[in-house]
Order: C-alpha cells, then sequence, then structure tokens
C-alpha cells in the first residue's frame, strides 16, 4: 500500500498527555514555547538560531500538517491532557516506509521540562510507530553533548548502536560533533 493511502490516528493518548497532528492554529502557542525555550533550545536545534515571527511558525506547522496528510513526516504536537496546553513537540521523520522505520525528534516548552513529559511521548510515539504504522524499526539520534535528550533513549531501553565521530556540526555551526545512534526493533 501506498504510504499517503495508510489510514491511522491523527491523535492517541498516554496517562497524562496528548499527542496529535499538527492543525493550523497551533502557531501561536509553539511559538510562545519557542520564546521562552530560545536560550534552552539554542544549543541543539539549529533552527532555534533562525528569527521567526509567529507567523512564520504558523506556515511551518501548516507545513508539516500537509506534509502529515501526505505521510511524508509525522510531526506530533503534545499537550497536557489535564490542562490543554501545548508542552512539546515530536514526531517521526527520516521516514523509510519500505521497511518501514522512524526517527523520532522532540523538544520542550522550558517550563515542562523535569517532569518526565518527553520520556511519556516519545514512548507513547514509540508505541504508535510500532503498533500503528507496523514499524520494524525506531531511531533516536542525538549530538553526544546532550546528555539530556540521551537521557531519553536510555531510559526507555532502546540500544546504542554507534556513535558517529564527526557526524555534524553543533546547532550554531562552529563545532563538529558526534552523533550517538540510538534504537528498538520490532521483529
Amino acid at each position: 500500500m501506498k504510504p499517503i493511502l495508510l489510514d491511522f490516528p491523527a491523535e492517541f493518548y498516554t496517562d497524562r498527555l496528548v499527542i496529535r497532528m499538527p492543525r493550523p492554529g497551533d502557531g501561536k502557542a509553539v511559538f510562545n514555547a519557542i520564546q521562552v525555550s530560545i536560550n534552552e533550545l539554542k544549543p541543539w536545534m539549529s533552527w532555534a538560531h533562525k528569527e521567526q515571527t509567529e507567523q512564520d511558525v504558523e506556515k511551518n506547522i501548516r507545513e508539516a500538517y500537509v506534509k502529515f496528510l501526505a505521510r511524508e513526516d509525522l510531526r506530533h504536537h503534545i499537550f497536557l491532557k489535564e490542562s490543554g496546553e501545548f508542552i512539546a513537540a515530536s514526531g517521526l521523520h527520516r521516514i523509510n516506509w519500505d521497511v518501514p522505520k522512524f526517527e523520532i525528534g522532540y523538544w520542550i516548552d522550558t517550563r515542562f521540562c523535569g517532569n518526565g513529559y518527553i520520556t511519556e511521548a516519545v514512548a507513547g510515539i514509540t508505541h504508535f510507530a510500532f503498533h500503528e504504522l507496523k514499524g520494524k524499526r525506531v531511531e533516536i539520534r542525538c549530538d553526544s553533548k546532550n546528555v539530556k535528550s540521551r537521557a531519553i533513549p536510555e531510559k526507555l531501553g532502546f540500544s546504542l548502536e554507534g556513535i558517529f565521530k564527526n557526524d555534524g556540526m553543533s546547532a550554531d555551526g562552529k563545532e563538529v560533533r558526534d552523533t550517538r545512534i540510538y534504537a528498538r526493533t520490532n521483529s
């Protein structure tokens, strides 16, 4: 079956979270989260170094919405179930539908750090990838220096498959960095 024809939920839940596809109109909440968290995002996210307006973020979300519908990239927005507040973004990227395999990326609004929300979200997205999408492999790639990001796959039982030396540049483009590759597989 062609990926565009795959039918799967656009929204699912964990104990504390609503995890759903991006929707037009999410821009304001996402923009505000980025603004509050910009200093924590800059060391790890190259996009955080680009000046963005609320309209730029909304445009990006609408593009992500279209890519989700086309099954090209499956960004997910994460909200607290209790209050409905936007707290993070994640998703399944670098998709290879032939396997199928996915890469999970994530960032969180600084105001919600330290509560286990990203660990819970990544566990939920991993379950979604294996059970709803019939995935065979889920990867998490992160900068070796990003200790908080590394902790997520380590807590969730992903295997460290390797460290690619001098694999990429730091988010600010000033330093060569190593990339850690974690994965879980489903036979």
